[in-house]
């Protein structure tokens, strides 16, 4: 008899796949010759990454000077682009460590594409604090530790030391976190590589044998890296929001910033991830591992943070206007008339008004909209950073230090470079390791594969359904065939 299959829940995973099947599709990109869209696309980005290396040459060697930076603007392009950095690399562990906790399945699927994103965007949010600096050989400054300088030591009550412990410690937990996940799935290439390539992948995979007890201490790692991962989603764009909240600068000194910033980081970050995934799913012929579903869900997200983003920018303006603080209401009135009102334009255009169409299901399911919305929203990001940074700084109090700020290609080579410094390494991720986790889409095959659940599964005795090969691969054993087992003692 057939058992009854609720129709509530969409299928994760699509194409009847069996868990051979499985690590046959997510291992193939890392082991066949790239194809011509990845050749192109990564020689794109190491010419910007070429870029990258010659702009900060550049700084190093005739200053900052080099950079539009005036006494009015000291913090520019370069600020901008490390708080934009900071922000995108914020999905990656939200999706990786609180979706786990709360046991959310849709995750399977773009969270170690997430946690490299992560990784790639922390990295390049990192440059610009230490191009900043103007002398890189000083950075060794900004870290306490014991010295012989005497009485000399950082100023610890300033939240940009608060960014260098912040930032630091997010980096090596989401490192660390995505590592774990990708040991497993190492092995698992390890199992079917050659040569010396078998020899890398064996020293990348610890040993690991796919025990019960490997499975355990892997469980029980993941969830400990989750535990810490969590709090740091809040924390770590909570402390790059006061490197403006604890200022005495009207605009910056504001108690929303905390959250505000949170929520739009998520919202970036989110927006990242469904550029890269779209972009892989078709590439790397995943779009059976990476369905609408996934793509719905991450929407969902992004509409709910894209709100609350918008409900910060009518409460600044808000509280400015009730406070009745002449020089607030002057900051906020300069952001959306002044000389940078396209920013402001362009900001709420992106980040509060076409995000409101994910409230359509069509929409929200639909490639194209979900892609153009993803780089649309991003856009927006930025000129919320630059919106918040040089609208405040352009016009303060003496009208005869008014500047207006326009970037020289010095400053726009770095953050182009920058670009081309994560999506090298993406790209490079996409060729070294699987960028599905293996292990986990396997762990809910039979939960939300499509042909254990949807509207017409292949149904066993009582109501336990079988996969559609499972005939197969039970005749094979009989006839004295053989069939694989995989790394967790599963037939593949």
């Amino acid at each position: 008899m057939s058992g009854h299959v609720s129709p509530i829940r969409e299928p994760l995973i699509e194409g009847g796949k069996s868990y051979h099947q499985i690590t046959e599709d997510i291992c193939a990109p890392t082991e066949q010759t790239p194809g011509l869209a990845w050749i192109i696309t990564f020689i794109i980005s190491v010419i910007c990454l070429g870029m990258f290396a010659f702009s900060v040459a550049w700084t190093v060697w005739v200053g900052i000077g080099s950079w539009n930076l005036n006494r009015t603007i000291n913090w520019g392009w370069d600020i901008t682009n490390f708080v934009w950095w900071v922000g995108i690399g914020h999905a990656g562990t939200l999706i990786s460590a609180i979706l786990l906790l709360f046991r959310q399945k849709w995750r399977t699927g773009v969270n170690r594409a997430a946690e490299a994103m992560t990784i790639f965007a922390v990295i390049c949010a990192g440059q610009f604090p230490l191009i900043h600096m103007g002398r890189l050989w000083l950075a060794i400054f900004i870290f306490p530790y014991p010295n012989t300088r005497g009485p000399l030591w950082v100023n610890f009550n300033s939240p940009l030391l608060w960014d260098v412990f912040a930032i630091s410690t997010y980096f090596t937990v989401s490192l660390l976190f995505w590592y774990t996940g990708l040991v497993p799935d190492f092995a698992t290439v390890r199992d079917r590589a050659k040569g010396f390539r078998k020899k890398i992948y064996s020293a990348l995979a610890f040993g690991w044998n796919g025990s019960a007890k490997h499975w355990q201490r892997w469980e029980s790692l993941s969830l400990v890296l989750a535990g810490l991962a969590t709090p740091l989603v809040l924390s770590v764009h909570t402390i790059v929001s006061f490197d403006f909240a604890t200022s005495v600068i009207p605009g910056w000194h504001t108690t929303i910033f905390p959250p505000y910033f949170v929520a739009g980081a998520i919202f970036s970050g989110f927006a990242m991830v469904l550029t890269l995934m779209l972009i892989a799913r078709k590439v790397l012929n995943l779009q059976e591992y990476i369905t609408l579903q996934h793509i719905e869900s991450m929407n969902k997200v992004i509409l709910l943070t894209g709100s609350i983003v918008g409900v910060a920018y009518l409460t600044e303006l808000f509280i400015a206007w009730y406070s009745g603080y002449i020089y607030e209401q002057w900051a906020f009135q300069n952001r959306v008339l002044g000389p940078y009102s396209w920013s402001y334009i362009g900001m709420m255009l992106c980040n509060v008004i076409s995000p409101q169409v994910f409230w359509s299901k069509r929409a929200r399911r639909s490639i194209f909209i979900t892609f153009f919305m993803s780089i649309f929203i991003n856009i927006g990001m930025w000129f919320e950073r630059f919106v918040i940074i040089a609208t405040t700084l352009a016009r303060d109090y003496l009208p005869s230090s008014w500047s207006y700020y326009v970037p020289t290609w010095v400053e726009i080579m770095i953050f182009v470079g920058t670009l081309g410094l994560f999506f090298t390494l993406f790209l490079i991720f996409t060729r070294v390791a699987p960028v599905v986790a293996i292990a986990e889409v396997k762990s809910i095959l039979k939960t939300s594969g499509d042909q254990y659940t949807g509207f017409h599964p292949t149904a066993g005795h009582h109501g336990h359904h079988v996969p559609a090969n499972a005939h197969t691969e039970a005749n094979d054993l009989q006839a004295g065939g053989t069939v694989d087992i995989d790394e967790d003692h599963e037939i593949k």
